[in-house]
């Protein structure tokens, strides 16, 4: 009754007035990329971001459904209400480490959620890999429900879309966001509080694929908070293990 309790106030803390953005001004998004984009919500009260992969399979952080908790997939009605659905199995990359997460250090962030039911409403995004060299300045897409006030949860639950450049020395272990405009060095566009886990997409000819997740974020000049680096574990090294666990729960690609 106690992880019920705890769910259910992670999912209200997330339905409020309409919010401004993601930290700095992202726009609400329904379609595109954003059919793919669910809310995760945990026993422990954290709520995370995820997207489908397949029908039943949730591509999300790491760092999000760690052992020890209790997680659903929010899943709202034409009304608006929220509806919690269960989460079958949970796979975390094993060469995942919370310490190297937690210091901002490159580390297999990444996990799987197999879902009892297809969610309502949504549709797979494709899994892809970065294009190789990844170079500053090259144009991703994040899609989250995080929150647009850093502490204020109720400011959270919207998807928004968000679209920002490679800076620093991006490479196949992670890549550093940041908005356009600020360069990282003012308050602008970013991940924030419930963004973990939030795909990050790449246009390719075919159309726009999921090519990381976001695992953690800053504010300006590496400050603590959002709206300044948004940092992302790419696919390249662990897509592989993706598609495999992913298939051995019966999706197909």
């Amino acid at each position: 009754m106690k992880t019920a309790r705890l769910i259910l106030a992670a999912t209200l803390s997330l339905l409020a007035a309409p919010a401004s953005a993601i930290v700095g001004g992202g726009a609400p998004q329904a379609d595109g990329v954003a059919r793919a984009v669910v809310t995760i919500v945990g026993s422990r009260g954290n709520f995370c971001t995820g997207a489908l992969i397949a029908p039943r399979v949730v591509l999300t952080a790491a760092h999000c459904v760690q052992p020890g908790a209790d997680y659903k997939i929010v899943e709202y009605g034409a009304d608006r209400q929220p509806k919690l659905q269960d989460v079958k199995a949970v796979a975390i990359h094993p060469a995942f480490k919370m310490q190297a997460m937690v210091n901002h250090v490159a580390t297999a962030d990444v996990a799987l959620l197999q879902l009892a039911t297809p969610v309502a409403g949504k549709a797979p995004a494709v899994l892809g890999a970065p294009t190789i060299a990844i170079q500053v300045g090259g144009r991703f897409t994040i899609a989250g429900v995080g929150v647009t006030v850093r502490g204020d949860g109720k400011s959270g639950g919207t998807i928004r879309v968000a679209g920002l450049v490679a800076t620093g020395k991006p490479g196949t272990l992670q890549i550093r966001l940041v908005d356009p405009v600020g360069q990282g060095t003012r308050d602008g566009l970013g991940a924030c509080t419930g963004d973990s886990g939030a795909p990050v997409f790449e246009d390719k000819p075919g159309g726009p694929v999921i090519v990381g997740v976001v695992s953690w974020s800053t504010g300006p000049n590496g400050a603590a908070g959002c709206g300044g680096i948004t940092g992302v574990t790419p696919l390249t090294l662990y897509r592989d293990w993706l598609l495999q666990t992913a298939r051995q729960w019966g999706a197909s690609f």
